[in-house]
């Protein structure tokens, strides 16, 4: 079977992969869709992020959705046909974080395409995959397309449990790129009583409109536009910040009334906080990271019709069109998310 390798930056690879029979409590897939993350594109532009750098060829992606072609033995509420969404997150469940309660910040975690340890955690772009049932959840009545955008999905979920109670409340989106697009929908369900998104590209505030947004502010072409949300001390109870940018983070502090709540989604490194507005004006910054049990939450959410990520899904390429594919992917004025067909 054939797999897509990064080698380094700007050096994809579809070579050859040997296929793994399931064992005890796992599952055989054909893979049918797999979406194209942020960090899927630092590997392919950079080579890794921050301290992460690929020391090894490593298969991308972990955003995925396929058909169940084999059980292994002791398998049991799944069924050869069913297609399911596949969860990334594999924790070991025995460590000191996992036992806490928190599979997410597990010690041991095996992610599909991370580069964080060594050797590297080999991701699901490919076309088929062994998997843990346990990883496994059904998408009967959604698409492939849909099913793979659960991981995404999941992790929005994630930084709504984290940013608390939102019935009724003003919150700051920044960043409306597929997460920001996803983290509206997600506050939205939640309960939010007012939705502002931000960002430099005008069709991404334009699909934050489609996705629920109540006012969206363009904070490279308006520089004055944020303005009416500063004044005082603040205006928003809750911002979510997406993008990871310096600049985002500074308009979300200083957007937040007192004792409103940041919640840091996005990574970019090291950013500069004001910590003066933070501490004078008593604001919890809260991070979130990945996600574990929000990703059959995601699932259901879509099966119900709560949550719809069909508008989201702006390209779809064939899994020989990688090239083209991670090229689309990469210009933010034109692509939302794009997704490979296996």
């Amino acid at each position: 079977m054939k797999a897509l390798f990064a080698h380094g930056a700007h050096d994809l690879r579809l070579e050859d992969c040997n296929a793994v029979a399931p064992g005890p409590g796992e599952v055989a897939l054909r893979m049918a869709r797999g979406g194209i993350c942020g960090s899927d594109l630092h590997y392919y532009h950079n080579g890794g992020f921050g301290t992460v750098k690929l020391r090894e060829p490593m298969i991308l992606g972990h955003e995925v959705a396929g058909e169940i072609t084999a059980l292994g033995e002791g398998v049991e509420g799944l069924a050869v046909g069913d297609l399911v969404a596949v969860s990334p997150s594999r924790p070991c469940g025995t460590c000191e974080q996992c036992l806490r309660g928190l599979p997410n910040q597990c010690l041991n975690m095996r992610f599909y395409g991370s580069a964080m340890p060594f050797p590297h955690i080999q991701g699901a772009f490919r076309e088929e995959l062994t998997a843990l049932a346990s990883q496994c959840v059904k998408a009967e009545g959604l698409s492939a397309a849909q099913a793979a955008m659960a991981e995404p999905l999941a992790v929005c979920l994630h930084a709504t449990r984290q940013a608390g109670d939102l019935l009724g409340k003003r919150v700051l989106i920044t960043g409306c790129g597929p997460i920001g697009q996803l983290c509206i929908r997600a506050v939205r369900q939640a309960g939010a009583g007012e939705i502002v998104a931000t960002d430099i590209f005008d069709p991404a505030l334009e699909a934050a409109t489609t996705s629920g947004a109540d006012t969206t502010v363009n904070t490279a072409a308006d520089i004055n536009g944020f303005g009416v949300y500063v004044k005082g001390k603040g205006y928003f109870d809750v911002a979510i910040e997406c993008s990871g940018a310096a600049i985002a983070v500074n308009q979300a502090v200083v957007g937040l009334r007192p004792r409103g709540t940041l919640v840091q989604l996005g990574l970019g490194g090291s950013i500069p906080v004001p910590l003066t507005t933070l501490t004078t004006r008593e604001i919890s910054l809260k991070g979130s990271f990945r996600f574990h049990e929000e990703f059959a939450t995601a699932i259901a959410l879509m099966q119900k019709g709560l949550i719809d990520v069909t508008p989201l899904i702006t390209h779809s390429f064939p899994l020989a069109d990688y090239a083209k594919a991670f090229i689309t992917a990469s210009d933010k004025s034109r692509a939302m998310k794009v997704q490979l067909e296996f």
